[in-house]
């Protein structure tokens, strides 16, 4: 199945129809260089974030067909360095979505290029609402999980969902108090 299979965003307002989370699956690799390394020769971690939000921002796009927005990353878990001449390797995903808003998993590794080692490096989750042509949050379609690492991440999601709503209520609370 390809995009054009699948039916356009509704410019009506109604709820556009579902599509697989495979259509949304976006892939990145690059080398990594010395200017790209902290005084360790490890990937700078905010380097690793930008890369990270880029190919969320390309996976959420394919999955609206809209202009979006990050509105949020929920968490980023470094698990293992990328080293200076190593490949990073992003992968991702639209997970989850609500209404105008989606959930996207962001999978990194690095490859040794001598041996052909890859390990996981980060993994992250980030939220990314889709807008109109007014810049307005818009409805995007559902997600249809295939694979079983997509229908895990797709069962728990709605506990990530809420969990940011009560983060999010609980900062406005905050910022409303004195």
């Amino acid at each position: 199945m390809t995009d054009s299979d699948l039916p356009a965003p509704s410019l009506s307002g109604e709820e556009p129809s579902a599509k697989p989370a495979r259509m949304s699956r976006s892939v990145m690799s690059d080398i990594i260089f010395p200017s790209d390394t902290n005084y360790h020769g490890t990937m700078f971690g905010g380097v690793v974030m930008q890369y990270i939000d880029k190919i969320a921002t390309i996976a959420s796009m394919r999955h609206s067909r809209r202009g979006v927005v990050t509105a949020s990353s929920d968490s980023l878990d470094f698990l293992a360095p990328v080293k200076v001449g190593e490949a990073i390797l992003l992968e991702a995903f639209v997970s989850w979505t609500h209404r105008s808003s989606m959930e996207v998993y962001v999978k990194v590794e690095s490859e040794n290029l001598f041996t052909g080692e890859r390990k996981t490096t980060a993994t992250s989750f980030l939220t990314f609402v889709a807008l109109d042509e007014h810049g307005k949050p818009t409805p995007v379609p559902g997600v249809i999980p295939e694979t079983d690492e997509e229908k895990r991440l797709y069962d728990s999601a709605k506990e990530r969902y809420e969990a940011r709503a009560r983060r999010k209520a609980q900062r406005k609370q905050g910022e409303a108090r004195p």
